[in-house]
């Protein structure tokens, strides 16, 4: 008998399995800003335990995505103009740095992974906004991840999640999908090209503009 080749099952614990249903359906507006989330409601519908979905909603609350209110209880959190200003102005300087290193430091490979990510966007442009929106972050994640600066690294995955949510946001006020391949492909271009200062000021010009309109849609009562 032939025997099969099959893909090893990865066994992650409760908690974490938690924590991943749990942020995915937060960045991706399953579980939209503002909603109250209770231990009991999501020990029930998980089918785990209250400690279980406790020490994910504390981690969830580490990254930014959730809120301990006094007498309510978790809330998602929804995000104000200072949390926008606070996101785009921090992200704008990680990334513009990012892009200046990957334009001066990426090898030939660290290069294709970066066109990869860029190309991975281009292919998304008509599917679903979520998919766009995760393929948005992973492009800016790649330059992250082969700008040769671990505690860059470091930095950006303290605020990465909460800029996976700034993302999906922004992006939903572009109505034509293609805009979104205009606004990262001189990003792409300037670093493919090794031209550190214009990659860098694009990087972080692309995150003040789209913080700016983030900014303003906020400002309009009732999406008027």
């Amino acid at each position: 008998m032939t025997q099969m080749k099959l893909p090893k099952i990865e066994k992650m614990p409760a908690d974490v399995r938690a924590l991943g249903v749990l942020r995915s359906q937060i960045v991706d507006g399953s579980i939209r800003p503002g909603s109250r989330l209770t231990e009991v409601q999501l020990s029930e519908g998980m089918g785990l335990s209250r400690a279980t979905v406790r020490t994910a909603l504390h981690q969830l609350g580490k990254e930014g995505l959730v809120s301990l209110v006094p007498y309510t209880g978790w809330t998602v959190v929804e995000l104000t103009h200072q949390d926008v200003w606070e996101l785009y102005t921090l992200r704008g300087a990680i990334e513009r740095l990012a892009a200046q290193f990957a334009a001066t430091n990426a090898d030939n490979e660290a290069m294709s992974r970066i066109e990869a990510a860029f190309d991975r966007l281009k292919n998304t442009v008509t599917e679903s906004s979520e998919t766009i929106a995760e393929a948005d972050f992973g492009f800016h994640k790649s330059i992250i991840d082969e700008s040769g600066h671990s505690r860059l690294k470091q930095q950006y995955k303290l605020i990465e999640q909460q800029i996976r949510v700034f993302i999906r946001s922004s992006n939903l006020l572009i109505e034509d999908p293609l805009e979104i391949i205009v606004q990262h492909e001189p990003i792409w271009n300037a670093i493919r090209e090794r031209d550190s200062v214009l990659a860098g000021t694009l990087a972080e010009q692309h995150n003040i503009t789209e913080g700016q309109k983030l900014t303003g849609s906020l400002s309009r009562p009732d999406g008027d």
